[in-house]
């Protein structure tokens, strides 16, 4: 596997060897002991499967407690997917990172503890896996705004028109007023 610092520490974007031929291909997506011999001791207590339609934004998200590291895929379609270091002591606070990933680059993205994660869909449709080293608190999850200013994610919108967003996602807060990591 080929792994790619991001543009903010901790952030990954991991290449699986992917072994092809005509009959199609074969990826490794997780193996817990060669993450561990490349330098990314993981352990995974749930998995997610989400499907989405073109111009959805799930997203911005993160726990404060039974905080979450992901790592996410793309096994059909396209999104663009963000992490936004939301730990007011790091020297990156309110900094954002957006990868494609998608079902033809078979890239994942790590997103450490620490940071809030979410994704646009920029294709007809979206199945998007994630693996999670903590299981979903509700009480614990906070969602920051995705179109904060003061972060500034460029998210890769139809010129004119508004993303779909969940009621929760609707609600969420700035990153100024938001309870965030220390």
């Amino acid at each position: 596997m080929n792994i790619i610092p991001a543009g903010l520490p901790g952030v990954l974007i991991i290449e699986p060897r992917v072994f092809g031929d005509s009959r199609g291909f074969f990826l490794e997506s997780w193996n817990e002991k060669a993450f561990a011999e490349a330098g990314l001791p993981m352990h995974f207590v749930q998995d997610n499967h989400s499907l989405s339609g073109r111009g959805t934004l799930r997203g911005l998200h993160y726990q404060l407690h039974q905080t979450q590291g992901k790592l996410v895929r793309v096994v059909a379609g396209e999104v663009f997917d963000v992490a936004v270091d939301v730990r007011r002591s790091s020297p990156d606070f309110g900094k954002w990172v957006g990868v494609t990933l998608s079902a033809e680059n078979k890239r994942m993205l790590w997103v450490p503890p620490g940071f809030a994660h979410g994704f646009y869909v920029t294709s007809e449709q979206a199945e998007f896996l994630y693996k999670c080293t903590e299981l979903y608190d509700p009480a614990s999850e906070r969602t920051l705004a995705w179109n904060d200013p003061a972060v500034g994610v460029q998210w890769p919108l139809v010129p004119g028109s508004e993303p779909l967003l969940s009621a929760k996602d609707l609600k969420g807060r700035l990153l100024a007023e938001a309870d965030v990591f220390p």
